[in-house]
């Protein structure tokens, strides 16, 4: 029976790889890396929301991949760590061939790189399944589109803002691990950054963004 089990429960964390009959109580300490890969949707928050324009969907959404690195202690049944991430994504705003332009209040963009650092708390629900939720800063980049709609200028939109999110990490052996997360961004303040020019003055912003992100790693 636990061979079933143990089975299953690798078929439900990727289905990858085997797993011993009994799960080993693994130490989640130390140093980690990991690939990101998921989806990425940014949208207008509930201060830009255009009511008027029921043609407008007011978001993009597309394909995140990126890198992440972190340190944790295992303190027995609690695990404690810091963690930063660089990743990018594939969205951007578009026009629909009904004319349905994919606006959220920060005009015609594709999306550029994503910096995370923040820290996170997790419960060992079974010797080798922490449970967490986390929490942190992040600042990304808005690169703004020429009006063919494809070509960027020599002009981002510099967001900051804050991260909060929720997640398992199952450990497939003492130093690979997966794990499956959610986590939502709030961006409240921007900048333009206009390559050579100065960059403007900070203004406020109300943009909103989610995340659902797959991660394979290594501890060392």
């Amino acid at each position: 029976m636990k061979k079933i089990v143990a089975i299953l429960a690798t078929g439900t964390a990727f289905g990858a790889m085997a797993m011993p009959a009994a799960a080993q109580d693994y130490d989640f300490s130390g140093p980690r890396v990991e690939a990101i890969v998921g989806y990425d949707i940014s949208q207008a928050g509930s201060d830009a929301d255009n009511d008027l324009n029921d043609a407008d969907d007011q978001s993009i959404d597309g394909l995140l991949y990126g890198v992440g690195i972190g340190y944790d202690i295992d303190m027995g049944g609690m695990v404690f760590g810091v963690e930063g991430e660089y990743t990018d994504s594939t969205a951007k705003t578009e026009f629909s061939d009904g004319g349905d332009y994919e606006g959220f209040g920060l005009g015609s963009v594709d999306t550029g790189r994503d910096l995370y650092i923040g820290a996170r708390l997790g419960a060992k629900v079974a010797p080798d399944l922490l449970a967490y939720v986390k929490g942190g800063y992040t600042n990304a980049r808005y690169n703004v589109l020429a009006a063919d709609g494809e070509s960027e200028l020599d002009q981002d939109i510099n967001v900051d803002g804050w991260r909060a999110g929720a997640g398992l990490e199952y450990a497939m052996s003492s130093n690979t691990f997966t794990k499956l997360e959610y986590r939502y961004s709030n961006y409240s303040e921007a900048e333009f950054e206009n390559g050579d020019l100065p960059d403007s003055d900070r203004f406020d912003i109300d943009t909103d963004r989610h995340q659902i992100v797959a991660s394979v790693g290594m501890r060392f």
